[in-house]
């Protein structure tokens, strides 16, 4: 008979309990009307193993009875002795099975009523063991740590043969394992997470699953919102946000962007992992906790930027803000789907979906108000020496930040209209955009932007009295907007064919200005430099040459070219029709004059001294020591083309 009933005992093995309990009404996360369900037929056990099992676990469970000696009281069992920890859970385990089958054939038998007291007693000290090891080791237990030494696939397979009696040797030799790639104090989190697991795993099947996961939430549940308030998030109204100054908003969203990245990636994984691991016994469970845990402060975290976007002060230069905020729930979608993804916790996903929607309205809407701003500026002023407007630099730094945030505006801008082709100079992408291959939406909308940019210039440049400055401002402007396209993300958003006919159009300006304030000079030199004249001819020639020459650079030594390439370009050109010839003529007839008298009233240049002088060109004027006399100017570096 006793090797018949250890057969029996066998049988209902503790792999076999985890496997069927679990799926028993009794074993449910919520509560039932009793803790034991009991089936009405069952095999009997005998009597001798029930009568024996009952007795070990009476040692066992009355020596750790909080409630009888001081040293149980105050003395953590898994701390203490975790060998006899492990047997205590074994012969709590092997007395519920016990109960489930003696009370199928005596439901007010003496030794069920006793039995169950004894449950009631373990149960109170497993409480007491749990509440202990979240408790006092928090800095175990807290997510940076979780994340790094698991991973929720690992758990995953864990999960999937988990027993609830783990030996202690298991975990030695695991530990053992880990030692060799992993610190100490994750061995020790490991070692804390496998007690919390087996201690949640032996309530659960025992009908404790209110208790046990009571106590989880209170200290869990804590440690998640006092992580967020740590990272500086706080729960907003709309009318605080509304009321608040921009600076310190500004603050505020910093430290969300902070906070997002650190939740994400270590507050909410790392307890979603340390969940999943100690109710792995139990989907439902596991789904029911972590969600309960989690929501508040996850709800806080997502809220914050659509409160943000609907009731902060509306302004063009803001929108960068709202596109970081943009920019880090796109970036950590994956892992908000991947995180929240019991279907509890749809109101987080759909939060930050809600977020997100309302900061793509918001940036539209800023968007928008920079083009309508960028299309009424009206002022009139003059930039002194034809450099570069004000407007010019505000609008081309705005217009690069955005577009180092091209990735999201494309979704963002996906369902806006782009602007209309009618509105568009013809052939203004040229081959790369056609009703064959069109450009991209966000392509057209950064091209439209600075198309209004150039329009506004063009207008600005009519303010000038002289057409030749006018054409240098417009020569220096477009230079400005290309260098920063061509250095930016703006030059794979408009694309190489755009930038090729900037260039050309730079070159034409330049052109013109060189005709307009140079020709005269060019023109008072003789088309045949060595032909036949007489001295009064020659003198005439140089009298003429020598204002002109004074004339044009008197004016145009006031005039800017902050660009050195296109500086030293324009500097050449001139440079290239004025000196061969002025060299030539000057050596033909330099000896002539000279030998009269007041000659160097009559040649005022050599070829070199007027090369040092339209070196000097495009530097604007002199803030100390200058003279309207071009002989009194300074030299400044000689391009090797001029000399």
């Amino acid at each position: 008979m006793p090797r018949k009933g250890m057969k029996t005992l066998n049988w209902f093995s503790p792999k076999h309990s985890s496997a069927t309990g679990m799926n028993s009404p009794s074993t449910s996360p919520f509560s039932s009307p009793s803790r034991f369900a009991f089936s009405p037929s069952r095999p009997s056990f005998s009597e001798a193993v029930i009568d024996r099992t009952i007795e070990m676990a009476e040692q066992m469970i009355t020596k750790w009875d909080p409630d009888t000696t001081t040293f149980a009281k105050v003395t953590s069992l898994f701390y203490e002795n975790r060998k006899e920890a492990k047997d205590f859970i074994k012969y709590v385990n092997n007395l519920h099975k016990a109960m489930h089958f003696h009370a199928s054939e005596n439901s007010r038998s003496d030794k069920l009523v006793r039995a169950q007291s004894l449950m009631q007693i373990a149960m109170k000290r497993l409480q007491k063991e749990f509440y202990q090891i979240l408790s006092i080791n928090r800095a175990l237990l807290d997510p940076e740590s979780i994340s790094t030494v698991s991973s929720r696939t690992s758990i995953s397979t864990r999960s999937s043969t988990s027993e609830f009696n783990i030996e202690d040797d298991d975990i030695d030799n695991r530990v053992a394992i880990a030692g060799e790639s992993i610190s100490e104090v994750e061995d020790i989190s490991n070692i804390v997470m496998a007690d919390l697991r087996l201690i949640a795993e032996c309530m659960i099947s025992s009908g404790y699953t209110k208790e046990c996961l009571q106590i989880y939430k209170v200290i869990r549940k804590s440690i998640i919102d006092e992580g967020i308030y740590r990272l500086g998030v706080e729960k907003l109204s709309s009318s605080q946000v509304h009321k608040m100054d921009w600076e310190v908003m500004d603050l505020k969203i910093k430290d969300w962007l902070n906070a997002v990245d650190v939740a994400m990636k270590t507050l909410f994984d790392g307890e979603r992992i340390l969940c999943d691991h100690v109710f792995a016994s139990s989907d439902a469970i596991r789904e029911s906790c972590f969600t309960e845990i989690s929501k508040d402060g996850a709800m806080i975290l997502f809220s914050f930027p659509e409160i943000v976007a609907k009731n902060s002060k509306k302004s063009p230069e803001k929108v960068f803000r709202m596109l970081d905020m943009y920019t880090s729930i796109v970036e950590h979608w994956t892992e908000i789907e991947t995180t929240f993804s019991f279907d509890s916790e749809s109101a987080i996903r759909s939060q930050a979906m809600t977020s997100l929607v309302k900061l793509g309205e918001s940036i539209r809407m800023a968007l928008a108000e920079f083009e309508t701003a960028l299309q009424k500026e009206s002022s009139k002023t003059t930039v002194a020496g034809g450099g570069i407007h004000p407007l010019t630099i505000d609008a081309m730094n705005y217009i690069i930040l955005l577009a180092d945030y091209s990735y999201v505006l494309s979704d963002i801008l996906g369902e806006s209209p782009p602007p209309a082709k009618s509105s568009l100079p013809e052939s203004y992408f040229g081959m790369a955009d056609s009703d064959e291959s069109p450009a991209p939406v966000i392509s057209l909308r950064f091209a439209w932007l600075i198309l209004i940019l150039l329009c506004k210039l063009d207008g600005k440049a009519k303010h000038y009295k002289d057409v030749s400055l006018a054409y240098l401002f417009l020569a220096n402007n477009l230079r400005y907007i290309v260098v920063k396209v061509r250095s930016s993300n703006l030059k794979y958003l408009v694309g190489e064919n755009w930038i090729s006919k900037q260039e050309g159009i730079i070159k034409k300006f330049a052109s013109n200005y060189e005709q307009l304030g140079w020709s005269h000079v060019i023109q008072s030199l003789p088309r045949e430099p060595n032909a036949s004249v007489s001295p009064q001819q020659v003198k005439e020639i140089f009298k003429r040459f020598n204002s002109s020459f004074e004339q044009a650079h008197r004016k145009q030594s006031l005039y800017v070219v902050p660009n050195s390439k296109l500086r030293d370009d324009l500097k050449v050109s001139i440079a290239r029709k004025i000196l061969p010839v002025y060299r030539e003529f000057y050596n033909i007839h330099r000896d002539t004059i000279a030998k009269e008298r007041h000659s160097s009233h009559v040649i005022k240049y050599s070829p070199e001294d007027l090369a040092h002088y339209l070196s000097d060109l495009f530097f604007g004027p002199i803030e100390s020591g200058s003279s309207s006399s071009v002989e009194s100017s300074p030299s400044r570096t000689i391009p090797s083309q001029l000399q």
